[in-house]
């Protein structure tokens, strides 16, 4: 798949950012598996979005991270057991719910891998940000006949275009970037809007659903704006999705607006590992049967030791980009 140094025996290539805009691709002990654990040599890891405020360095950021730290999108073949692990073999290929999959091996609890079947071989699967898009729709409860317009049209909110349209809503995209904007149609998006000035946009989904607004609005960017612009588009009675993180500082709502239409609102991220590992199942699931395909959206492949390439462009989005993942 690529030409990647390999790492000597007994010993693993790990990723450790040592310090902001830094990366060093270093050798590291081979980890052994505790009990209830595997092992993963790792084929690849997605590039998350949420390691962009480390990566900048911040004050609470401490240097250098753990050997393969940051990394929690991984794949690959599992190499070795611990002792009592039951239902999982060596060389089963597995999504992981792990930590350090910036190397060439992590460590994962058992009861966070899932078996990835026969139908996936061969294709890159980063586990947690498809369950999370699973976790989201399901929290939004979409149904047939609904508007729903999704703000920020990255990996996440193409994802959700495509379940939201699949399950027979009228999706209103709306990105800032013309790149984006024409993924969503492909994704499904009866309409696509370009984020470009806050009160034309209210006015074009206005016009858009008669006055009635969108029964369901997902903020898929994590900045004041589009939660700002997310409430204005929700109608009465409807249901708006916070899908963004929000990772740096607090937020101000329009708690008048959202009082007098009656908002549900939803913050849905997820903390419990378990649900995580439920939304990993069904990702699975909806992609073998077709219902999801994420493998357009995979625009930038880097080597390993180009982390530090990838972590910027997930930053710039240079044109034609929605997702960088690195091959270990």
């Amino acid at each position: 798949m690529n030409m990647l140094p390999r790492a000597t025996e007994g010993a693993i290539r790990a990723a450790i950012i040592t310090g902001p805009g830094q990366i060093s691709v270093e050798e590291r002990p081979l980890p052994q598996p505790g009990p209830g654990q595997v092992r993963i040599r790792i084929e690849g890891s997605g590039v998350c979005a949420s390691n962009l405020a480390p990566w900048a360095g911040p004050e609470w950021m401490t240097f250098p991270t753990e050997p393969g730290g940051l990394g929690h999108e991984g794949w690959g073949r599992i190499d070795a057991l611990g002792e009592g692990v039951s239902g999982l073999s060596l060389g089963d290929r597995v999504a992981a719910l792990s930590y350090h999959a910036y190397a060439t091996h992590d460590i994962a609890d058992a009861d966070m891998v899932v078996p990835l079947p026969p139908a996936l071989d061969g294709q890159p699967f980063p586990g947690e940000p498809l369950g999370c898009a699973m976790n989201i729709f399901r929290r939004s409860r979409i149904e047939p006949g609904q508007t729903v317009a999704i703000i920020g049209i990255g990996f996440l909110g193409a994802l959700l275009t495509q379940l939201a349209s699949g399950a027979g809503a009228r999706v209103i995209a709306i990105s800032r970037r013309p790149f984006s904007l024409e993924t969503a149609k492909r994704m499904g998006a009866a309409e696509v809007l370009a984020m470009d000035d806050h009160w034309r946009i209210i006015e074009a989904v206005r016009v858009l659903t008669n006055g009635a607004f969108c029964d369901r609005v997902i903020e898929a960017v994590g900045k004041q704006w589009p939660l700002d612009l997310a409430g204005e588009l929700t109608a009465e009675r409807g249901r708006l999705v916070v899908a963004g993180y929000h990772q740096d500082g607090p937020r101000q709502v329009n708690m008048q607006l959202w009082n007098w239409r009656g908002l549900d609102v939803i913050n849905a991220h997820e903390r419990d590992p378990r649900i995580y590992i439920s939304g990993m199942r069904q990702a699975i699931e909806a992609v073998v049967s077709g219902r999801l395909d994420p493998s357009s959206l995979y625009t930038h492949v880097y080597p390993l030791e180009s982390l530090g390439e990838a972590l910027d462009a997930t930053r710039d989005r240079p044109d034609g980009f929605l997702k960088a993942m690195v091959t270990c």
